[in-house]
């Protein structure tokens, strides 16, 4: 799912936790969440730390490969998609115990899904099911397999499957009884968290050893970075698992060993401009706003590479589009970034009549080309980049005026009066499916950014980009979906209603203490393999 991604610093100096270093036989792993998880129910995680504990602690069906992006088997063995695209049967694993000794088996997964998609629930997770309306069929079939089947097909339906948790249907407990390498064992409201290893965890590494070999995780709440920082540092924690571009230097300045740097992340960052045909500007500039022209223009004028190198101190990239190369399968490969060319951008803007006149930009009616740009208030990334544009916009004649506003201001402006001329935020990615970008990209969606919730689509490009889009939705076939894809990438390429800026890399920082550790582009960056890291003690202990 698409989300804007906000990144206030929250100057609290309320210490995660004991200042003592951390033992080097302990077998713990200590990490941070910014804020206290608002559930430890799996179905119902859609904030940052609830996602984590269920990462840590659910079992799933199968699950994305975060290195590989592939899909593996995990609790089902194997799995297989009919009744075009409507059906899924998973073969489940025979022998297997929840973390308080429940058997596991078919049932199980059939009782998860009758309360992931029961509508009293709202399930943000069962929301990428709903396919249509109508009930979800499940059937416990003999041989321990279990078949789901759905209104309406779903595709990349396998997939979904990553973030269903497999609860139990019989444990008294049900939130604390899990299939994942760790259970809750201590839950201290607003302070911390302690997950102990689930001796019932199926997964044994190569040698027949079972996983994981961390004993314990400590999960401290912690919302100010320069304390987490600060720990990190000390040793008090292994890890930092996404950081910013400007606390990645000071790791690198103090400990090279310790900085990773995956590459281009899934997130973006971009601006828009305000197409929405009731909203309160002036006609003239309702006018500049929906030309292609203009807004390529815009975007020519915009030094990508200066961007990602002095703002994000070199930690960012040059965007293409709305998809990262970081997903591997679905970018579109033959798409490049918009190059720096001022003189491209002025004879485009030519082509609508602009013209320079005594430095100036201006229509072909005489009105000084001049705008403001919004954005969120605090985020030190965003006000450089909005001063970046400012002074690349002033290279063509244009005037832009730079205004922050606290977030809740800013999102009234974006969704509900229009009062606005230019947008510039991030969006969070979190998923590598198509689907996910549904609520941005049909022009009836309320996300659809620069014109939310059509009634029908206001250009015919945005209409080819709806048909396109259902049709990836429509069919299993991965080749005729990526062909349908590609090609909505291209019409966003070329129209440019959000002008993408830069892809943010995913960036972390690693205590040498923590062995296995392979960092990746996809969340969770650090402990996507949470079952193989371990502790340069436990390695020892281990013989490893």
């Amino acid at each position: 799912m698409k989300k804007l991604l906000v990144a206030f610093v929250l100057f609290t100096l309320i210490a995660c936790g004991s200042n003592s270093a951390l033992a080097q036989s302990g077998g713990e792993l200590h990490f941070c969440l910014r804020s206290e998880p608002k559930t430890l129910n799996p179905l119902l995680a859609a904030d940052d730390a609830s996602e984590t504990i269920r990462y840590l602690t659910g079992g799933v069906l199968v699950r994305v490969n975060r290195l590989t992006q592939d899909l593996e088997p995990e609790l089902a063995t194997s799995w297989k998609v009919t009744n075009g695209g409507k059906t899924i049967t998973f073969q489940v694993r025979e022998g297997l115990r929840f973390s308080d000794g429940t058997p596991f088996s078919a049932d199980d997964a059939a009782y998860t899904m009758q309360q992931l998609m029961d509508p009293a629930l709202h399930s943000p997770t069962g929301d990428a099911f709903r396919s249509s309306e109508g009930k979800v069929e499940t059937q416990v079939l003999p041989k321990n397999r279990v078949r789901i089947t759905f209104p309406a097909p779903i595709a990349g339906l396998d997939r979904l499957f990553d973030q269903v948790a497999i609860m139990s249907a019989k444990s008294p407990q049900k939130e604390m009884a899990v299939l994942g390498p760790y259970y809750v064992g201590e839950n201290k409201a607003g302070s911390y968290l302690i997950l102990k290893r689930n001796p019932n965890y199926w997964e044994k590494d190569p040698a027949g050893r079972p996983l994981p070999y961390i004993e314990s995780v400590r999960l401290d709440i912690q919302q100010n970075r320069d304390i987490e920082m600060l720990r990190l540092t000390r040793g008090e924690i292994h890890f930092i698992n996404s950081i910013d571009a400007e606390y990645f230097d000071k790791v690198v300045s103090q400990n090279p060993a310790m900085a990773h740097d995956a590459g281009a992340s899934l997130d973006s960052e971009q601006m828009w401009f305000n197409q929405v045909a009731n909203s309160p500007l002036p006609p003239y500039k309702k006018a500049w706003f929906t030309s292609t022209n203009f807004r390529r223009a815009i975007s020519e004028a915009i030094n990508r590479e200066d961007m990602a190198r002095i703002v994000f101190r070199g930690h960012a990239r040059p965007a293409v589009g709305f998809v990262s190369p970081a997903n591997k399968f679905w970018f579109n490969a033959k798409l490049q970034a918009h190059p720096f060319d001022q003189k491209s951008a002025l004879q485009r803007l030519g082509q609508d009549g602009f013209h320079l006149l005594d430095g100036v930009l201006r229509d072909r009616d005489g009105h000084a080309v001049e705008f403001s740009i919004i954005t969120n208030a605090g985020n030190k990334y965003r006000e450089r980049m909005a001063t970046m544009i400012q002074q690349d916009l002033s290279g063509i004649g244009i005037k832009l005026n730079v205004v922050t506003l606290d977030f809740p201001s800013l999102i009234e402006r974006i969704t509900r009066t229009f009062d606005y001329e230019a947008c510039l935020l991030g969006l969070v990615n979190d998923e590598l499916d198509p689907n996910a970008q549904m609520t941005v990209w049909l022009s009836s969606a309320d996300s659809h950014q620069w014109n939310p919730s059509e009634k029908s689509p206001a250009t015919a490009w945005e209409a080819e980009i709806d048909k396109l889009m259902r049709a990836q939705a429509s069919t299993l076939d991965p080749k005729k979906r990526k062909e349908a894809f590609d090609k909505v990438q291209e019409i966003a390429w070329q129209q440019e209603p959000f002008i993408y800026l830069v892809n943010k890399n995913a960036l972390s920082a690693v205590s040498p203490e923590l062995r296995n550790a392979h960092p990746v582009v996809l969340r969770p960056q650090v402990y996507w393999n949470i079952d193989q890291l371990s502790l340069s003690s436990e390695v020892a202990k281990n013989g490893q």
